[in-house]
């Protein structure tokens, strides 16, 4: 009888043991898994992080802006179909003085600080032209680079006269922002009235316009040198 229960009581404890070993080698199989599954993941972390430093440093905020202007534009043309002006339903949903920040930082953008060379108004010329401009058509973009291949990108060797057809709204375009400018310069350039009694310190008109540029940037550095000269003080 003692015997039996012995036997019974060894059989449990290898029984135990089986088991115990059996869970040992599931928690080391579940291990690995959870190892393997990590290493994954930092590789996977590390390229990511790669890619981000190769990117440039204004990146995001290039993004964001790139997808506030997608989404501007479709409300715009949202607000077109409707038959409302989006500037003044957008107006409606911000204060008025969110109105005023955005009023001053958008003059404060591109400053008009007058004629100082002739880069600086071609950057100036530049940069209104572009921000002008309606959002690229991806779409179209993708059919002319398979239409016209390798002349899509041109090169020395390569003749796209008469392959390219303009459309009827880029030349009306063009046409309306050219009228625009010829509009503007004549505003800037209409004739003074002469004024007999101003001293006479150029030989021509073109002579006398800059003289007057001259003086609206350096006048102020330069009266006492001139007062000096006409009292014959000079050194």
């Amino acid at each position: 009888m003692n015997t039996q229960k012995c036997e019974q009581n060894k059989e449990a404890k290898e029984k135990t043991f089986v088991e115990k070993q059996a869970e040992r080698m599931q928690r080391l199989r579940n291990l690995h898994t959870a190892r393997n599954e990590a290493r994954t993941q930092n590789h996977q972390e590390v390229v990511a992080e790669e890619a981000r430093n190769k990117l440039p440093t204004n990146y995001e905020a290039k993004r964001r802006q790139a997808e506030w202007l997608v989404e501007d534009q479709k409300k715009r043309e949202e607000a077109e179909t409707e038959g409302k002006n989006y500037d003044r339903v957008k107006l409606l949903n911000i204060s008025a003085i969110e109105a005023e920040r955005l009023e001053r930082k958008k003059k404060k953008k591109n400053p008009d600080q007058g004629f100082s060379t002739y880069e600086h108004a071609t950057i100036r010329q530049y940069n209104r032209l572009v921000k002008n401009m309606p959002p690229a058509d991806m779409e179209r973009y993708e059919k002319q680079k398979q239409k016209y291949g390798e002349a899509f990108y041109g090169g020395p060797n390569v003749i796209i006269h008469g392959m390219h057809e303009d459309h009827k709204e880029a030349v009306d375009k063009m046409v309306d922002d050219l009228e625009g400018q010829i509009a503007k310069r004549t505003k800037y350039s209409r004739r003074r009235i002469h004024n007999d009694d101003a001293d006479i310190d150029y030989i021509n008109e073109r002579n006398a316009k800059f003289n007057k540029k001259l003086e609206r940037f350096y006048g102020e550095h330069t009266a006492e040198i001139k007062q000096n000269l006409e009292r014959g003080t000079a050194i």
